[in-house]
């Protein structure tokens, strides 16, 4: 009977510790705090396990319930390479908004569309590249030099603007929970990173202390202490003689000094530069490069350098205890987006699916492509006494024309999502005059040597070397290597198609197939082409047996080409091959360009018989760009050799011009542009960026009157390169309009409207001791006869500063909408350490003597204050007082 209890006892105890442990597991406690539950289930790990989960592909580790994780996603200016999404206008182009509220909007319609994606993707179990939670955005770098190609990607070249618009674009992708966070947001490249691009993996820079203090890291202080972004990605380059992923000193000014608590993950493959010949090579292995990576804070790997670290262990390079830091923190930032949470207690899971691409957020998106356009330049043509626009919506013959005017690609920049519906320039002033005759017209390329791709016309493509019927045999499999017998054939009569996330077939996976298409070519003319295509994930093309072009690649369509010298009505031999891997945006397109062409000849003729002409000319993605292939003169790396626009564009305008035609030019590019005729000889000219999906619609709303530009110029556009120096010279003196001595063609701050402001009543305290905040009023009027936007800017000169010092500093802004005849009275706060200055010894401090404070539509000028669009006012620093 003893023995029966006891038996009993012990199993009681059994089923009592079983029910304990299984009920809930330690990492799912929602008593113990997130760090007590990472540390937890890492100790639970093997060094094998750990190491794992620290590169962006973390594979799943079933028995402690961690599901796969790739930590790598983008959304830059919309949900990016995971499908379709809602494309906002280019980073350039939303802080060319100068709206705060506007930029939080943004970024909480992104992150919706993020949330509601990735729960879709984990319904079927797909866990890949951008179906993720950790977003790697904002890029905060500073636009220091136009040349940079990844320049589109900043909000500019001012670091107060830059940090404002970051702050809120991490608010609006990070979330208001208190516990979890909707997404993870990722301020880049940390730090002193801006090109160029064919350098970025060597190059060293030892910026001066009041550069560093001044340009390069305030953003970054910023987003931390005020956005609290929640993971910082360290750039390729070095600093001070050490990688940026390996540099204590830089993870000790985020950590220490800055107070951040998230993870730092390095740019891709930027631990590989450690010791890879011709890049930095401070080290000799991948051990000793993941070691010094994860010592110097850098907790996640984009690359393959961290499954070294198993070696770097029994090398004793690097301690379990040193690699629990960084995977607790990694552990923990999943808890946080709760991914281990119990299915209800985030709310931020209840978003539903029908946000993606919704009516609302396509009304965002055209409301900020709107915003972002600035007016650079409005006069009257000869004779006439009213500014050539906005133009007349009783026109009954336009012309289109440009490289730029009717082009997809170039609404989206790079780091791009795809829209359901892009709407060209060409499209939209079409849609905007319904009864009118609107044609369009390239004219050129947007640089010689650039080819215009299209797809390849079923006429010069055949079934077989009779050259009788037209098309390719396609044949369809239901894998991605071409294996067995097809499931499909057919014959194809061109191969032009976006089937997006509809299989060819309806019996095949979207997700998973490859095709094959074979025939022949015959051309009319003999001469150099251009053959390539573009497709997503991979092709490979085949000119008579011989592989002439091939891309594979995960993360997103590009056209790829090769010139070739075909012969008139030879026969040649045509294999394509497709691959369709688990994207989210099949795309496959056979594509040329032929030797000769007469786009000139088209647009002057169309020139002629119209009443106004719309130019559309710029540049492309295809040009600048992050560490791109060009081919073209002009351009390297994706970076800018010069800083005009391409000639083939600007002779095109020149013929033109002869005509007598009134001409308007729409510049659609990512970084500042030396149009100095155009300026000379054109008499509008609105500056568009790249500008989203809804750019056509936004760009016709404003060249026709329905919408006022109110945009203004997130950097300095100059006249020459000779301007300004060296483009890896990383001195601050001599660039950006806080250091520029020149005259530029237009102001950082520059933007016109169809109407005009006035500034009057800068009312401020008497005195203020410094250490409180500034507050301040100016009444601003509305002086025209049109509603509109007016950016009211205010900003910080120093007379008296030395030579080290900035020109002139931003220090506030707002927009304020105004009516016709309405004044308002615009509050602003100042702190008073942003009219400090840097003295010998880096530190900020306000000296004495006198300051000037102006607030206006742009920066002052004589002219300007004059025609009160900018009001100024001294003032005093005396001891502990500011006086006014």
């Amino acid at each position: 009977m003893m023995m029966r209890k006891k038996i009993a006892l012990v199993c009681l105890s059994v089923l009592a510790f079983s029910c304990q442990t299984t009920k809930v597991a330690v990492h799912k406690d929602e008593t113990k705090s997130f760090e007590e539950r990472a540390k937890y289930i890492v100790s639970q790990m093997t060094l094998e396990e750990k190491v794992s989960q620290m590169s962006y592909t973390s594979p799943a580790i079933d028995r402690l319930g961690i599901p796969e994780m790739n930590w790598w996603n983008e959304a830059l200016h919309g949900v990016a390479r995971a499908g379709t999404a809602t494309v906002f206008p280019q980073g350039i182009g939303m802080s060319a908004m100068w709206d705060r509220s506007q930029m939080f909007r943004n970024a909480n319609a992104i992150s919706d569309e993020a949330r509601a994606k990735h729960q879709e993707f984990v319904s079927r179990n797909k866990r890949g590249i951008y179906q993720g939670l950790t977003f790697w955005t904002p890029n905060i770098n500073i636009f220091r030099d136009p040349r940079w190609g990844r320049g589109m990607e900043t909000y500019g070249e001012d670091p107060y603007l830059t940090g404002e618009l970051g702050v809120q674009f991490v608010k609006g992708l990070q979330g208001d929970d208190p516990k979890y966070l909707k997404l993870v947001a990722t301020a880049k490249h940390f730090v002193v990173h801006s090109g160029p691009e064919g350098e970025r993996h060597s190059f060293n820079v030892n910026p001066t202390s009041f550069d560093m203090l001044n340009t390069y890291s305030p953003q970054f202080e910023k987003v931390i202490k005020e956005g609290h972004v929640y993971s910082v990605m360290c750039a390729y380059n070095s600093f001070e003689g050490l990688p940026c992923c390996g540099n204590k000193q830089l993870s000790d000014l985020l950590r220490e000094k800055w107070g951040f608590k998230g993870y730092v993950v390095s740019d891709c493959w930027a631990v590989k530069d450690f010791y890879d010949k011709g890049a930095h090579e401070v080290v000799s292995t991948p051990e000793e490069a993941a070691a010094m990576a994860v010592k110097a804070g850098t907790d996640l790997n984009c690359g393959d350098s961290y499954p070294a670290l198993v070696k770097a262990v029994a090398q004793n390079l690097i301690s379990e205890a040193e690699l629990a830091v960084s995977l607790e923190r990694l552990v923990v930032a999943r808890m946080r987006l709760g991914l281990f949470a119990p299915k209800g207690t985030v709310k931020f899971e209840s978003i539903p699916f029908s946000v993606v691409d919704s009516e609302t957020h396509r009304l965002l998106a055209l409301e900020s492509a709107r915003k972002s356009m600035v007016l650079l330049k409005n006069a009257s043509l000869p004779g006439q006494k009213n500014n050539i626009l906005p133009l007349s919506k009783n026109l009954k013959k336009v012309a289109v024309i440009g490289p730029n005017a009717n082009d997809i690609d170039v609404l989206l920049g790079n780091y791009n999502g795809y829209p359901s519906n892009g709407i060209t320039p060409f499209m939209g002033i079409k849609n905007k005059l319904p009864n009118a005759d609107v044609k369009f017209a390239q004219g050129c390329s947007v640089a010689q040597g650039l080819p215009n791709l299209e797809a390849v016309p079923t006429s010069v493509l055949f079934t077989d070397q009779t050259l009788k019927a037209n098309g390719l045999q396609a044949e369809y499999f239901s894998n991605t290597n071409l294996e067995g017998a097809p499931v499909h054939t057919r014959i194809d009569q061109n191969i032009d198609f976006t089937w997006k996330i509809i299989a060819p077939f309806t019996d095949m996976a979207y997700d998973k197939y490859s095709v094959r298409w074979t025939g022949y070519m015959s051309v009319p003319e003999s001469g150099q082409y251009a053959l390539g295509g573009e497709a997503f994930s991979g092709m490979k093309l085949y000119l008579d047996g011989k592989l002439i072009t091939e891309r594979e690649d995960v993360h997103e369509p590009k056209k790829i080409y090769e010139f070739v010298t075909l012969e008139a009505k030879k026969v040649y031999q045509i294999k394509l091959e497709y691959k369709q891997d688990n994207t989210e945006r099949a795309i496959m397109r056979f594509l040329w360009d032929t030797p000769s062409n007469n786009l000139e000849a088209e647009a002057i003729a169309l020139a002629k018989e119209s009443e106004v002409v719309v130019l559309c000319m710029g540049l492309s993605p295809m040009l600048e760009g992050e560490e791109m292939k060009v081919k073209v003169d002009g351009f390297s790396g994706g970076d800018r050799l010069d800083i005009k626009l391409p000639a083939s564009q600007t002779n095109l305008m020149k013929k033109i011009k002869e005509l007598g035609k009134p001409m308007v030019l729409v510049m659609l590019n990512g970084s500042a542009v030396a149009i100095n005729w155009e300026n000379d000889n054109i008499p509008a000219i609105l500056e568009a960026w790249y500008p989203g999906q809804a750019g056509g619609t936004a760009i016709a709303d404003i060249l026709f009157g329905d919408y006022n530009p109110s945009g203004r110029l997130p950097l300095t556009f100059y006249k020459d390169i000779n301007d300004i120096p060296a483009f890896n010279d990383y001195s601050m003196k001599g660039k950006t309009y806080r250091y520029f001595q020149g005259k530029p063609l237009y102001d950082f701050g520059f933007g016109l409207s169809y109407t005009t402001f006035e500034y009057t009543n800068l009312s401020v305290p008497v005195e203020n001791p410094t250490t409180k905040n500034i507050d301040f009023t100016v009444d601003v009027t509305n002086t025209g006869a049109v509603a509109g936007d007016e950016v009211a800017e205010v900003y910080f000169t120093n007379p008296q500063g030395d030579q080290l010092n900035t020109i002139r500093t931003l220090i506030n802004f707002d927009r304020v909408a105004l009516k016709a005849g309405e004044t308002k009275k615009v509050s602003f706060s100042i702190q008073p350490k942003q009219l400090a200055q840097l003295n010998a010894n880096n530190s900020f401090e306000l000296s004495a003597g006198t300051v000037n404070l102006s607030v206006g539509g742009t920066q002052a000028n004589p002219e300007r204050l004059q025609a009160k669009k900018v009001i100024e006012k001294n003032i005093k620093i005396v001891g502990d007082t500011v006086v006014f």
